[in-house]
């Protein structure tokens, strides 16, 4: 693969948390308009790859490049103006917000400063023209109906897909999932796999999931960790018949984790 050409690549990354190394010579490389899955079993070291993108935890030795270009690992303040947003999963949502101020404040002026009320400390125009991409990136996973119930009147499924629009209205163009099937029923599973697909259009996506429905289904290469290394990566198709992942995660569970 030609790394000069990928949106995102990591070379050689390593996390040690004391004497722990959680982290062991990690590769990675997503390029526009691709679902790259992250997969292992628990304590794999999936979300600590994720939490040394986005600056959570510091990086112990490793090159991450942007556009083929070597960048300083990010820290949590410079995600958005590098154009790569994540979701959580906790969520996370305000409660005593409305679902379009809680999409809001996912916004380039409030992650900078800090504001969580819509109206606060901006000009009309400002307000508008956030409350219409907060809008888009509501209908973007088919929850516009929702923008003025509040937080904590939803269902959990419903809080899932606001937790994406707020993910997106910063228009990055690196969407981190953290496990976004996690406590979904097989009808909003499928509502996930389309809304994944639908966003290839507008951005590049790294997925760590435990479902393996939704991996096998959205994904089109995958990289699997074990005890904090790649074991295996390439098509769905390569690492669903490799040996060593049946052996260290898939087996007879290909179904769920």
């Amino acid at each position: 693969m030609n790394k000069e050409a990928a949106l995102l690549s990591i070379e050689a990354l390593s996390v040690n948390f004391g004497g722990l190394k959680a982290l062991s010579n990690v590769y990675m490389d997503l390029n526009p308009g691709e679902v790259v899955g992250l997969i292992g079993p628990n304590g794999a070291g999936k979300t600590t790859a994720f939490n040394a993108i986005s600056g959570l935890v510091a990086a112990t030795s490793g090159k991450l490049s942007l556009d083929g270009k070597e960048h300083n690992w990010p820290k949590p303040n410079q995600l958005v103006d590098l154009g790569i947003s994540r979701t959580l999963q906790g969520v996370g949502l305000f409660p005593d917000l409305t679902v379009l101020e809680n999409v809001m404040v996912g916004a380039n002026k409030f992650a900078k400063s800090g504001l969580i009320r819509s109206a606060l400390g901006l000009s009309n125009k400002d307000e508008s023209q956030l409350k219409e991409r907060a809008q888009l990136a509501l209908e973007r996973v088919y929850a516009g109906e929702l923008s003025n119930r509040r937080a904590d009147t939803l269902s959990y499924p419903d809080t899932k897909r606001v937790s994406i629009a707020r993910a997106l209205v910063s228009q990055p163009r690196i969407l981190l999932l953290d496990e976004p099937a996690g406590g979904l029923g097989a009808a909003d599973i499928s509502w996930l796999n389309g809304v994944i697909s639908n966003l290839k259009s507008i951005c590049a996506i790294i997925l760590v999931e435990h479902h393996m429905d939704v991996v096998m289904s959205v994904c089109d290469r995958i990289y699997v960790l074990n005890f904090g290394e790649v074991i295996s990566s390439g098509s769905v198709s390569h690492v669903r018949n490799d040996p060593a992942v049946i052996a260290a995660y898939l087996g007879t569970n290909a179904g769920g984790a």
